[in-house]
């Protein structure tokens, strides 16, 4: 039994930019509705801000800037996905997040150099599920390290959300 969990992975499937995504479900925290984001100045033009999750401040990545995707208009379905990024937890704006499922690992394919205008560098790999292509992303390069120490030292800083 344990041989056939090993060969398959369970995926957290969002939406972005009419493409769908998956991302492995151990990196992801939780699933929040879109909410007032702080902006905080001196930092990238993909991160949008900071909230305030219970406490913890989170930085929030907009993925459509971060892959120089069209920007989507915010809907109800617009949920931040709050992730592991290296030494960082953020929050990752999708467009919606769609369902968890377990893909088999024989199923996954190397990205082709360039797949719906998103650098081969940011993905894993492109999954075959019922007819669909699922993108696999790859969150340990979607912040550079250099990336992740700036926002760390931007909170760090003391962004005041109260």
């Amino acid at each position: 039994m344990a041989t056939e969990t090993a060969a398959e992975i369970q995926l957290v499937v969002f939406q972005l930019a009419g493409e769908t995504y998956g991302v492995d479900i151990n990196h992801v925290q939780e699933i929040i509705r879109m909410q007032s984001i702080t902006q905080i100045p001196r930092t990238p033009v993909f991160i949008e801000g900071v909230i305030n999750l219970r406490g913890r401040i989170i930085p929030v990545i907009d993925l459509h800037k971060r892959f120089n995707l069209p920007r989507a208009e915010l809907t109800n379905n617009t949920r931040i996905m709050v992730v592991e990024l290296g030494q960082v937890t953020v929050g990752m704006i999708v467009d919606s997040v769609s369902e968890v499922l377990r893909l088999p690992a024989a199923s996954i394919e190397p990205p082709p150099p360039m797949i719906s205008g998103i650098d081969v560098a940011y993905l894993k790999g492109v999954g075959k599920w019922n007819e669909r292509l699922i993108i696999l992303l790859d969150l340990d390069r979607v912040l550079r390290e250099s990336e992740q120490r700036q926002l760390q030292q931007e909170i760090a800083a003391g962004v005041d959300l109260r």
